[in-house]
């Protein structure tokens, strides 16, 4: 098998795996936002074990079909707002998954790597939620709290909890299953 058929069926496995631990939920929020069996640790395998290029086309792929899955429309109907939740929501926040790999090997020691990567891209994600929670999602927030206040704290409710998760998975796998033999 060549190598670019592997890395293209590893990723379609992946987003699908991704993809179906997405479904299983330990919490889920009234608004949206969720708490997973560590739903991003595929996709952020998948970053840990190719060059960006391909880790990237993996990630987005994957926040595709999570819009196709999970898209709530804006509560102001304009193109701007559709635009925005398309690329805060999904686009950026899932994409960014990708930058785990190359993170961890500036790091060098593939566990530590690995967890600090899974963090930063999962503070990127829940940055992404936050944005969106101020400038789409603020009538939500309840009268008299700030958009700002409510966004961090609705949106880190489950993105710190999930980034757990995810880190502690992430961490396993690196531990314990030759990732290096995978995609040789």
């Amino acid at each position: 098998m060549s190598r670019t058929t592997r890395m293209l069926t590893q990723g379609a496995i992946m987003v699908a795996l991704a993809t179906i631990l997405s479904l299983f939920t330990l919490y889920q929020l009234p608004n949206g936002g969720s708490v997973t069996f560590a739903s991003m640790a595929p996709i952020i395998v998948i970053s840990l074990l190719y060059p960006f290029r391909w880790a990237f086309l993996t990630a987005f792929a994957y926040s595709l079909v999570q819009m196709l899955l999970g898209f709530v429309p804006p509560p102001s109907q304009t193109f701007l707002s559709f635009v925005a939740v398309i690329l805060l929501d999904y686009v950026v926040a899932f994409s960014g998954l990708s930058l785990a790999g190359p993170i961890s090997r500036r790091i060098g020691k593939p566990i530590c790597g690995a967890v600090v990567g899974t963090c930063l891209v999962s503070l990127l994600r829940l940055g992404c939620s936050f944005l969106s929670g101020i400038l789409i999602w603020d009538i939500y927030a309840p009268e008299g709290t700030p958009v700002w206040i409510y966004s961090i704290t609705y949106n880190g409710s489950y993105m710190i909890p999930e980034m757990v998760v995810t880190a502690i998975v992430v961490a396993l796998v690196v531990k314990y299953i030759p990732l290096k033999q995978l995609s040789a």
